[in-house]
Parts: structure tokens; sequence; C-alpha cells
């Protein structure tokens, strides 16, 4: 399978602060590659070694077959990139941004008025088209950033935290546009601190933390990690604790363990389906009540805790300053 993005050991310095060690990225082409981690972690300047926003002090990068070093005009006509802030001009129409954004591209006046108007029906904005875009909601400003980075069909996409500051909806919105890319080809790298957003749309997950790739594999693989399934059950009576420890030990891998209240409790199990039958069984014999009971799998913030030992949305460590606005 062709890798339309791959980087070998990139290393980027800001003075004191390194902001990558050695940073190891593959994309297969037609997939989705999410670069998860806490702000500070690397995620942007990776992003822009591979836009050749910036020049790795070590190691080498190559997208759609074009070296970031060597070719970086070439990398440039091969990508469409969308940073953290929608890049848009508030005084021009919706339409008028992504017309410029062809003449830049050098399609000619005819091609960029027809391509402006497709990718305004295709991102829901034809009603908005021909209206300042300072007057647009956070989420119909990302589209139409988003919408600027396809201008010209680019192979790769290059998606910096695309839905950062978003409201659920708006979220959503950017999902389903995201996938309806990646359906018609397009291979995409994402940068993201959402964990459910790695886990919808990512074929593959790197996890990456102070400039070091931690982990990868798919979200599944990931999860696995953590140690599989776990009931966690709430009681109505933590006076009942005893006596729901005594059935979770009879199906628990490891020791039950507390959760927020005496009334909370987890057991991790190897048995799915069939170890929650034997508790909800035995609870009922022992008369014991329960506000809620389930089966969890593990989450990617398991993982990422596990892994890290702290949040994705921590700002534990930032080469934002010695980056100039890193962010990431």
């Amino acid at each position: 399978m062709t890798e339309m993005i791959s980087a070998t050991g990139l290393v980027k310095r800001y003075k004191n602060v390194e902001a990558l060690r050695g940073l190891d990225l593959s994309v297969p082409e037609g997939k989705v590659l999410a670069l998860l981690g806490p702000n500070g972690a690397g995620k942007t300047t990776a992003v822009r070694i591979l836009a050749t926003l910036i020049k790795p002090d070590e190691g080498t990068a190559v997208v759609a077959g074009r070296d970031v070093l060597n070719d970086a005009e070439g990398v440039r006509r091969s990508i469409g990139l969308s940073g953290q802030y929608a890049a848009v001009d508030e005084h021009l129409t919706g339409f008028e941004n992504l017309e410029m954004v062809g003449r830049l591209y050098g399609l000619g006046g005819v091609a960029s008025k027809a391509r402006a108007r497709e990718l305004l029906e295709r991102f829901d904005l034809s009603d908005a088209g021909d209206r300042p875009s300072k007057t647009y909601s956070g989420g119909m400003r990302r589209r139409l950033d988003l919408a600027g980075a396809l201008v010209a069909a680019p192979p790769v996409l290059i998606l910096d935290e695309p839905t950062t500051g978003l409201d659920p909806r708006s979220r959503q919105q950017m999902w389903e546009v995201i996938r309806e890319l990646v359906g018609a080809g397009s291979t995409l790298l994402l940068t993201t601190q959402y964990l459910e957003e790695a886990d919808k749309l990512a074929d593959d997950i790197v996890v990456i933390d102070h400039g070091r790739q931690i982990a990868r594999g798919t979200a599944d693989e990931l999860k696995s990690q953590t140690g599989g399934e776990r009931i966690e059950v709430v009681l109505v009576d933590d006076g009942d604790r005893d006596a729901a420890v005594a059935v979770l030990g009879q199906v628990a891998t490891g020791e039950v363990q507390s959760g927020d209240s005496e009334r909370a409790l987890t057991a991790a199990v190897t048995g799915g389906a069939d170890s929650l039958s034997q508790v909800l069984a035995g609870f009922a014999a022992g008369g014991i009540a329960v506000l809620d009971i389930g089966l969890r799998r593990p989450t990617l913030d398991d993982v990422f805790l596990s892994l890290t030992g702290h949040a994705t949305e921590s700002d534990t460590d930032s080469d934002a300053g010695s980056a100039g606005g890193e962010g990431a």
C-alpha cells in the first residue's frame, strides 16, 4: 500500500524546548491517521513540518511522494491544510474566500468561480455564500476553512484539530464532512485532543506525549492494552457494599475497586456478558438493589491515562510559547 505521508526521526527544537523528539509517522493512501495528544505534545509542530511551514532540525518527511525539504513547492501543491483556527477573510463573502483560494492556486477565474459554488453547496453554505464571512457562526467558518483546503482537490489533507471550539452539533457536522472526504479517497492526517473524534474517524491512532510516539494501533488495539472489560455498579444502599463485593469477587480478575463513593464498585472481568449475568443473579439472590450496573469497555480516555498518567486535555507541557503559538 502506497504511503502518502512518511516521516522518520523528526526532531524540532525551540531554544530549550524539544517539541519533537524523533517522531515517526506513516499514513497509507486513502486512510485516516489520528495524531492524538494533549496540548504541548507536539502535534502542530509535526503538522507544520509536513506542510513545509517550518523545517525539522533532524529527520526526513515525504508527502505525496515529495520531500518536504527538497520539494516544498511540490508538497504544497499536493496538500490541503486546515489549521486550528479558521483562516478566512472576514471582509469577504464565503464565495469570495473560496474564489480567491482558487485563483491563488492558478485555477483561473472561470474555474475558481465554479469550484467555489461547488464547495459552498457541498458544505451546506450556499445560502450564506454571498454574505460576509464575519457573519458566520463558528461551525460555518470551520466548514468554509475546510472547503478552502479542498479547492485544488489535493490527494492529502492535513487537519489540525478541526473541531476545536465547536459545539456538539457543529462537531458532528464536521465529522460527517470528514467521513465523506475519506470515502471519496482522500488521505487524511488528523490531529486532535478529543478521544471520541479519534475513535470515530481514524483507521489508526498514534498517541504522542512530550514529542514522542508512545503508542500506535487501532482504537480497539489500544483499548485492549488497558486490560479488557469491567463491570461498574452503583448500589442503592452502601450497607450492601460487602455483600456486593463478595458477588463481584466471584467473577473479577483482580480486586474489586471502589469508585467515587462507597456505593460505586468496579470489577475487571473476562467473561463479558456471562459475567454480568452471573453478577445480576447473585445480586437478585442476595437482595442487593442497584441504581446502575453495566458492562463497560475501556475508552481511549482510559488508554491515554494509563499511557501518560494524565488526561488528554491537560496543559502539562507546552511548546506554545517557545514555538510562537504552537498550541499542540
